[in-house]
């Protein structure tokens, strides 16, 4: 791999610091944010939103049904802006993720669940944005300008925006403290050396990447990280969904990413990872456990929840060296802008 600068590797060494302001500045929102939606006490949460931030917003459907026991919906923001429909959301509360909160689609989106009778919460990085003044409460991540097209630091610092929510929304103390110390673990994330991938990569223009619950999240951002800085054709599974007709394209060399937290699910990923591993594919895997795929060195934090941003720190580093080896910018990927403006 190269070792030149760009804006997103500048932008990615910056989360740990970005992800430490965050949880100071916008703490007290966030406290009074969770005890809005503790006297609300949903029957379910809505979540609104496209892209990476779909991607957070999918991550934090993992979390809150493991913590809440809410279950959570992803709403097609074209329900509002193209169909025009109406929604039953009296007993919701609803979660719009945008990084510049313009997109018109998202903004109508939550425009009808808050007149459904949802309470809306904006999670963005602009406090004045038409998102934020829609919603009822906005939470700034506070991540500052992000200047290169792949988002990085806004989809961290957005996922925990979330998660700390969702921890002051149910009293979970034990995750509140992990917060506080991620901005070192996703510091160390960012020496994790993952070149043997690179490696595996080489000559090939297409792979699977793998996850289950929390990590399935992170691993479909992977996945279009590599189609957007890096022009591989990457494709998101859950290591359970894979065996249900993808992995029949599987051969040998094959490469295969799997992005594994420390909790429940690590033994099921490391079981699927070993059956690919058997067809001939080249695995990689972010764990110790024992396996035939090759592992790859990972933070470990103090929540199962976490686990996942700290792998995905670690990938990012990796991701923006990759695009730069294959002759690629980074921070200006073909046909592609930094604010996606759909209706």
């Amino acid at each position: 791999m190269t070792t030149e600068t760009s804006l997103m590797r500048a932008e990615i060494a910056s989360i740990p610091d970005v992800v430490a302001r965050l949880l100071d500045g916008s703490n007290d929102i966030l406290r009074k944010a969770g005890s809005q939606l503790r006297e609300k006490d949903p029957a379910f949460l809505v979540s609104i939103a496209r892209g990476s931030s779909d991607h957070v917003a999918t991550y934090l459907k993992y979390a809150t049904e493991l913590t809440a026991g809410i279950p959570v919906a992803s709403l097609g923001p074209s329900i509002a802006s193209i169909y025009g429909a109406r929604l039953k959301l009296a007993n919701a509360a609803a979660i719009a993720i945008s990084q510049s909160g313009k997109s018109p689609d998202i903004v109508t989106m939550a425009k009808v669940a808050r007149t459904s009778g949802a309470l809306t919460y904006a999670i963005s990085n602009t406090s004045d944005s038409p998102l934020a003044q829609t919603c009822d409460v906005a939470i700034d991540i506070l991540a500052g300008p992000e200047k290169s097209v792949a988002a990085t630091k806004t989809f961290v610092a957005s996922a925990v925006a979330g998660l700390a929510l969702i921890a002051h929304w149910t009293g979970d103390t034990a995750l509140l403290d992990a917060l506080r110390q991620l901005p070192r673990a996703l510091n160390d994330a960012l020496t994790c050396d993952w070149s043997p991938l690179g490696e595996a990569l080489e000559g090939h223009d297409s792979l699977f990447v793998l996850g289950r619950g929390p990590s399935s999240a992170i691993a479909n951002e992977a996945a279009l990280k590599f189609k957007e800085t890096s022009s591989m054709h990457a494709e998101a599974y859950s290591a359970a969904e894979v065996l249900h007709g993808p992995v029949a394209i599987v051969g040998k060399n094959f490469p295969v990413l799997a992005l594994t937290a420390r909790d429940a699910a690590e033994q099921s990923i490391i079981e699927t990872c070993d059956r690919i591993a058997g067809q001939g594919a080249a695995v990689f895997v972010t764990s110790t456990s024992k396996t035939a795929a090759t592992p790859l060195p990972f933070v470990a934090t103090s929540h199962p929840l976490t686990d996942p941003l700290a792998l995905l720190v670690s990938f990012y580093i990796f991701v923006e060296g990759l695009s730069r080896h294959r002759g690629f910018n980074p921070d200006t990927p073909p046909h592609l802008r930094k604010v996606t403006e759909t209706i």
